[in-house]
């Protein structure tokens, strides 16, 4: 629509279709990653959804997966007798959901902030610790 072009927004049939300058990898381990030509860098999502992917299953029949002399995946198509480097299991990506607990965790006035953020991966993140140093009572209604 011409009307979404002049608002500088993209004219998109998919949430999932990349800003210009963008480009979709995988990894030898089918991990997909996003390349931004224009500023030169990676990420793992994807930059308007902020998903992480993988590809789903096995390479097509008659696919196999090489790497080139400085260390890139390619694909190599034996039946049309062509090479790409574009995972030809782009087409079928999954969202990488991890896992949540099926249970949610409670905690009591004796809990103390220590045993809570014990074992968490907090990198990149700002922690806020609130409450008395006896623990961390539940909250009434």
């Amino acid at each position: 629509m011409a009307a979404l072009r002049y608002a500088g927004l993209d004219d998109t049939d998919s949430e999932d279709e990349l800003p210009p300058g963008w480009e979709e990898r995988t990894t030898k381990d089918g991990w997909v990653y996003y390349a931004n030509h224009t500023e030169e860098k990676t990420q793992w999502e994807h930059p308007k959804t902020g998903k992480r992917k993988r590809v789903a299953g096995d390479l097509p029949y008659g696919w196999e997966q090489e790497t080139d002399e400085n260390g890139q995946v390619f694909f190599v198509d034996h039946i049309n007798k062509r090479t790409t480097y574009l995972d030809p299991r782009l087409a079928f990506t999954v969202d990488d959901n991890p896992t949540k607990p099926a249970t949610r965790q409670r905690y009591d006035g004796s809990t103390t902030a220590m045993e809570i953020l014990q074992g968490r991966d907090f990198t990149g993140k700002v922690v806020v610790v609130t409450g008395a140093n006896s623990g961390i009572a539940p909250t009434s209604p």
